[in-house]
Formats: structure tokens, sequence, C-alpha cells
């Protein structure tokens, strides 16, 4: 076999096995996420609503954390309009994270709409994690399928479960997303200016979650990149004098 039909076949088994990591990765944020699901669906039922609200509000909805607030509000006693405020401040965040995807997303108007139904944390920054932009938008749809699927499987178990499993919450599933998103975070700090960036949005949630509605500390965090960006060019201006 010659040098020139052996290196294709080396391209092609070094850019497979960086596929599979993602693809693992992938399936695994998918079923923990799945099992966060259950206890969404114990709980949508046990605040009230149906077996079939409860999916299609996780099949159209598909962000979790808007999910939890919605049902937390109707619980307490909530009205449905009472319930979709803190929903759409917290799932403001996707149309920030939207910003940072459209180099990454990929195909013609309509398929770039439904992709868009995919932008959650997870999905991002598996997407966000990646140099190549071909890589990047596998990853972002990998973790995106894997995570509607699971998730709504998971919602419809629970539903059907209703309260037979107790508070999930009890069992520390609300434990695997940030667990999974730190560790898919963690890279981006190798990057100039992003540990200041991470730092700085720290601070100002923190300075924020006394006195700031639900989910509105997460949103103004996003200041944080601007300390971030500044520290980035220094860094750069620094290595172009050296």
């Amino acid at each position: 076999m010659s040098v020139t039909q052996i290196r294709p076949v080396e391209a092609s088994t070094e850019r497979a096995a960086p596929e599979r990591s993602v693809t693992r990765a992938a399936l695994a944020i998918g079923v923990a996420t799945g099992a966060y699901g259950v206890s969404f669906g114990v709980l949508s039922v046990a605040a009230g609503l149906s077996v079939a609200q409860t999916s299609v509000m996780s099949l159209l909805v598909f962000t979790g954390a808007s999910q939890f607030a919605a049902v937390g509000v109707i619980a307490s006693g909530g009205a449905a309009l009472a319930a979709l405020a803190p929903a759409l401040v917290l799932a403001g965040r996707n149309a920030i994270y939207g910003f940072a995807l459209v180099p990454i997303l990929r195909g013609s108007r309509l398929a770039r709409a439904a992709q868009a139904q995919l932008i959650i944390d997870e999905s991002t920054a598996m997407a966000r994690s990646q140099d190549d932009p071909a890589a990047a938008h596998r990853a972002f749809l990998a973790t995106g399928l894997s995570i509607f699927v699971f998730w709504n499987l998971g919602t419809l178990t629970g539903a059907l479960l209703g309260t037979g499993l107790g508070d999930p919450r009890a069992l520390g599933l609300d434990a695997m997303f940030p667990a999974a998103f730190v560790a898919l975070l963690s890279p981006q700090l190798r990057k100039p200016g992003a540990p200041t960036a991470a730092v700085a949005g720290a601070l100002i949630a923190l300075v924020l979650i006394p006195v700031a509605p639900v989910g509105v500390p997460i949103l103004v965090a996003v200041a944080g990149v601007v300390p971030g960006v500044l520290a980035s060019r220094r860094v750069a201006a620094a290595t172009d004098v050296g």
C-alpha cells in the first residue's frame, strides 16, 4: 500500500476518534437530562398539570429552567400569565446563546429555525468547546437532539408515574445539570480573557441574587464579558509587542 493510500486512512481515523468522543458525551448528557426530566414530569403533574400538558410543554418549550419556574408558580397557586414572566426571563439566555451560534447553524432559514429549538445551555457549551466549525455543528446537533429525546422521554415517564417517586430533588437529580455544565465550560477557561469574564460574571450574579428577580442575575452577568474582552485584548497586545 502506498503512502498516499495510508494517509487518508490515518486522517479518517483521527477525525473519527473526536467524533465518537463527542457522541458519547452527548449521549451521557442526554441520559442525565432524561433522569432530571422524570423529576419535572412528576412535579408538573403534582402541580396540577395533566400528562398531555406536561408533555407538550417539554416538546415546545424545551428549556428546563423555564419549565420548572413556570410549574413552580402554578404549584404555588399562580395563574398561567404569572408563570409566564419568570419563564421568559430564564429563557432569555437562550436568545443570547443564539448570537454566539450564528456562525455554527447551517442550512436554509427553515433549517436554521428548526435547529434554533435545540439552543440550550448544554448544546451551546458543547458547540463552543470545538475549534472547528464543522465539529462545532456536529457537537451542537448531537447534544441538542440527545437531550431533546431523553428530556421528553423522561418528562413523559415522570408524568405517568405521577407523585409515586416522592420529591426527586431528595435523590440529588438537581445536581446533574450544573455539574455537567461546569465540566463542559472548563475547557473555555483556558482561552485569553475567559477567567476574567467568568469571575466578573460570577461576582455580578452574586451581588444581584439577593435583590433581583429570579433569572435576572444570570442575564446581567453577561456583562462580565466586557472585562473579559478587555483582558484578552491586553494579552493580544502584549503578545504582538513581544
